[in-house]
């Protein structure tokens, strides 16, 4: 399963690759993942549950939770920088303000929809449980870390990819051709 989660993330960073053509700013969206894996991890172990086939599907499901709501704040940095608006720090700083509702709504649909899971409400909870602990405990630890991380790691994912930017500019004459030194 370990594994299985590890090829589902690299397709991930592959589409993403692919859909901003470009393999920095993926990472950026990424980042928020070990948070949450630690999160989830963490809130099993409080808990004494195992990490068996359900907790796998909570980790997944956090994936795809907290990979959206960093993709709601790159996405939009990214626009406002491609329009020429702002500097990645002003773009990114525009981008937490204005997605923060959406964001924190997207987190709080789940956590509600999990913590009845968590607690082990109803018939057969008992083997739901770590599906709903991965979650919630992965959710706010992720959130908590996300909303800090992902923006500090954009304004270096940027920075970075302009030096790389800047480094082929002058290594090459335009066409991709080495220049003569």
């Amino acid at each position: 399963m370990g594994l299985l989660l590890a090829l589902a993330v690299l397709v991930i960073y592959i589409v993403l690759g692919i859909l901003y053509e470009d393999f920095i700013h993926p990472l950026t969206i990424l980042s928020g993942l070990p948070a949450a894996g630690f999160g989830a991890l963490v809130t099993l172990l409080a808990f004494r549950e195992e990490l068996n086939i359900m907790g796998y599907v909570g980790v997944i499901m956090l994936v795809g939770i907290v990979k959206k709501n960093a993709i709601m704040m790159i996405d939009f940095a990214l626009a406002a920088k491609g329009r020429g608006e702002a500097s990645a720090e002003k773009a990114i700083v525009e981008a937490c303000l204005v997605r923060f509702r959406p964001i924190m709504m997207t987190t709080f649909a789940a956590l509600a929809s999990a913590i009845p899971i968590a607690l082990g409400l109803g018939a057969g909870a008992e083997s739901r449980r770590p599906l709903g602990l991965a979650v919630v405990g992965g959710l706010v630890v992720s959130q908590l870390l996300t909303l800090y991380i992902t923006p500090a790691l954009y304004v270096y994912m940027d920075r970075f990819s302009q030096r790389l930017r800047r480094r082929r500019g002058h290594t090459n004459d335009g066409a991709g051709a080495p220049v003569a030194g």
